[in-house]
C-alpha cells in the first residue's frame, strides 16, 4: 500500500511514523507514506495555499489551485483507489471504514486547514470524507495519523500475530472482552479461573459472553446496528 497526504504542515505528521507498529511497517516495505507539503504548490511568492471566502465570513479557506496541482502530479505517476478529505463533518471513523481501505493499494489523504478547502475540491477531487469525532481541530494532520494508524495495523504483516486485529474491539459489532496476565493473584485480585481451565471451546464461549455484556453496557448502540 502507498499512502501520500497532502499538508500545509508535514511537520507535524513525521513523529507518528517514526516510532512502533508504524516505523516497521514502513522498514518492511508493506507500506509507503509519502508527505507533500502544499505550499509546494503555491503559484505565487508568498507559498499561499489559503485566501478569504467569497460572501464575507470569518476564517480563510483553502484554495482550488494548488490542491489541483498536487492531486494532478500525483495521479500522472499512478492510479489511486481514494482521495480523502479529512474534515468534521465526514462520516465517522470506524473499524469498517478502516478494513475496507486495509484493502486498498493508493490512497491520498488531503488535510483541511484554516476553515476548510474550497467546496469544488469536495465536489469533483474527492472520494471520501471522513472524520475522527464530532468536534473540531486545528486541521487534519491529527486526523490523518489516525487513520493511517487504524488502516496499516490491518495490512498483513504488519502485526506480528495477525490474528491480533481479528478479535479488536468493532470488528465483529461487539468490545473486546476482558483480558489478563500474571500474576494469577494480585493482592487478592483474582483472575478468573476459566481461562485456567485448558477447555477452548468454553473459554471462547465466555470471551463471547463477556463481549456481549460488556457491549450492552458500554456501547449498546453497537448491538442495535
Amino acid at each position: 500500500m502507498r499512502i501520500d497526504i497532502i499538508t500545509v504542515l508535514p511537520e507535524l505528521l513525521k513523529s507518528p511514523f517514526e516510532a512502533s507498529i508504524l516505523k516497521r511497517a514502513i522498514e518492511s516495505k508493506l507500506v509507503e507514506v509519502h508527505l507533500h507539503n502544499l505550499r509546494d504548490y503555491a503559484t505565487d511568492n508568498y507559498k499561499s495555499v489559503d485566501d478569504y471566502q467569497f460572501g464575507g465570513g470569518a476564517g480563510m479557506v483553502m484554495m482550488i489551485e494548488p490542491i489541483d496541482k498536487c492531486i494532478s502530479a500525483l495521479k500522472e505517476e499512478r492510479p489511486y483507489d481514494e482521495i480523502i478529505y479529512m474534515t468534521p463533518d465526514g462520516k465517522t471513523l470506524n473499524q469498517g471504514i478502516a478494513n475496507q481501505l486495509s484493502l486498498k493499494e493508493n490512497i491520498i489523504i488531503l488535510c483541511g486547514h484554516y476553515k476548510g478547502v474550497d467546496q469544488r475540491v469536495r465536489d469533483h477531487y474527492i472520494s471520501r470524507e471522513i472524520s475522527i469525532g464530532d468536534y473540531v481541530l486545528s486541521g487534519g494532520e491529527l486526523g490523518a495519523a489516525v487513520l493511517c494508524d487504524a488502516v496499516i495495523r490491518l495490512i498483513p504483516g504488519v502485526l506480528g500475530n495477525e490474528t491480533s486485529a481479528l478479535t479488536d474491539s468493532f470488528q465483529d459489532n461487539l468490545l473486546a472482552p476482558p483480558i489478563y496476565t500474571r500474576p494469577r493473584d494480585y493482592n487478592g485480585l483474582q483472575v478468573p479461573e476459566i481461562l485456567f481451565s485448558g477447555n477452548f471451546p468454553e473459554i471462547e464461549k465466555w470471551r463471547e459472553e463477556q463481549a456481549y455484556e460488556r457491549t450492552k453496557t458500554h456501547r449498546p448502540d453497537l448491538l442495535d446496528e
